[in-house]
């Protein structure tokens, strides 16, 4: 996979080095000269010189020709102007962008072209809510600009769905168990699997169709959303 990494800093290094090692084609992108000749002592990654928020530097590196943007400087304000970019005017089927500031999130959405955003704060509370509460719908992941989430739900003993083969759930339009987490192992979910209490279920459900996901899992009390 070619994937694009703007800003070289920490994280952005960090992250173009992971993809590399994973096999992947990366490109990481500065454009701060001086850091860019620093960086050559700390990565074998391909870099180059580039304006990740200027039409014509993305037009020599060839963006169009990328399977992934990932936008990760340390200035949200860069962080959109690169993911619409890269999304409006090089069509780049997928843009991950960083949110620094957490108030700043409700702007990483499709208008925006960014497809997944990424918000440390927020990240932070959902692993701490799903590793301590039972009974509720735990958002894991933004998908889409908000338009589908990732979430998880550990089932609780009087869960209406424990003891339940899938097949038998009523399983809300636009939702769909992608796995369940038990006594540590990741069970592939199928027709006739059984729901046991303590299960971590986790779903991708549409943004319309959380409220009867919750309803589903015997969830009364509505879980915050950040």
């Amino acid at each position: 996979m070619r994937i694009a990494v703007g800003g070289a800093g920490k994280v952005g290094l960090y992250i173009a080095n992971d993809l590399a090692k994973a096999g992947h084609d990366v490109l990481l992108l500065e454009k701060d000269e001086a850091a860019l000749g620093r960086l050559q002592l700390h990565t074998s990654v391909n870099a180059a010189l580039a304006d990740c928020c200027e039409i014509r530097s993305m037009e020599r590196l060839a963006l169009n020709t990328y399977d992934v943007l990932v936008a990760a400087t340390g200035d949200d304000e860069d962080n959109l102007v690169m993911s619409l970019l890269a999304k409006q005017e090089f069509a780049v089927p997928r843009v991950i962008a960083r949110v620094n500031h957490p108030a700043n999130e409700r702007l990483f959405n499709e208008a925006w072209g960014v497809d997944i955003s990424v918000s440390t704060p927020h990240l932070l509370t959902a692993l701490v809510e799903e590793a301590t509460t039972a009974g509720q719908l735990v958002r894991l992941l933004q998908l889409r600009g908000g338009k589908v989430d990732l979430v998880e739900c550990t089932l609780t003993p009087d869960s209406p769905v424990v003891g339940k083969e899938i097949s038998q759930l009523e399983v809300p339009r636009g939702a769909n168990i992608v796995a369940i987490i038990r006594d540590g192992s990741v069970v592939v979910p199928r027709g006739d699997t059984r729901l046991h209490d303590g299960d971590e279920v986790v779903a991708l459900v549409a943004d319309d169709a959380v409220d009867a996901l919750r309803t589903l899992f015997g969830i009364v009390q509505t879980a915050s959303k950040r």
